[in-house]
């Protein structure tokens, strides 16, 4: 492989605007509703009164843009019976060859992030490529590029830690371990660890 690519995330400026989701799903013509990119709203805190009556409060949220990940060890890879889910030998990217997908599911209920998404229509599992097509012509990623606050980047993951930092994990993503994300997070004050059961998703049925 010659550069594992990776997203940076900057949660700190992500205002939860979905331009991101919108730009990708009008580039891809995904059907509706099968967003590859998905924009969580997590919050949590509470409100509490003092004893003189006044009040103070705890209260924060966030927006975390994610999609595929292209992880070090993807598991949709690993339980792909027909290899169809493979990782770009040239940038690490994780892609579907539809020539081989038979649309089993198997890789859609593994992958702890929701990556793969079923087309009904075609029978087959899709997912974010990392606009592979836009990086081979020298053009950046379709969610990047409509970024309004340029809260997302994307390209090799070496660049994206010398740029961005180490950080890595954040609520409500589960914990790298399971599949060594390739992503880099900048959290701002609100930021939550993975673990962490201080706030919810509060945009559930979007997904």
């Amino acid at each position: 492989m010659k550069e594992q690519y990776g997203f940076h995330v900057d949660v700190e400026k992500c205002t939860g605007c979905k331009t991101c989701q919108v730009a990708c799903r009008s580039l891809k013509e995904s059907e509706t509703g099968k967003f590859y990119r998905r924009v969580y709203e997590y919050a949590g805190g509470s409100w509490q009164e003092n004893s003189d009556k006044t009040w103070h409060q705890d209260v924060f949220a966030y927006h975390v843009s994610i999609s595929c990940n292209h992880c070090d060890e993807p598991i949709c890879v690993r339980v792909c019976p027909t290899t169809a889910m493979h990782k770009d030998e040239k940038t690490g990217i994780v892609l579907v060859d539809h020539k081989k997908c038979i649309g089993c599911r198997y890789c859609e209920w593994a992958c702890p992030y929701g990556a793969p998404r079923f087309d009904s229509q075609r029978g087959q599992m899709t997912k974010c490529d990392g606009c592979i097509d836009r990086l081979n012509r020298g053009e950046q990623a379709m969610c990047v590029t409509a970024c309004p606050l340029r809260a997302l980047d994307f390209g090799p993951v070496t660049k994206m830690r010398e740029r961005y930092g180490l950080q890595d994990e954040i609520a409500p993503l589960p914990e790298k371990k399971y599949t060594s994300p390739n992503l880099v997070i900048t959290g701002g004050r609100h930021a939550r660890s993975a673990l962490s059961k201080d706030g919810t998703v509060l945009n559930k049925k979007e997904f």
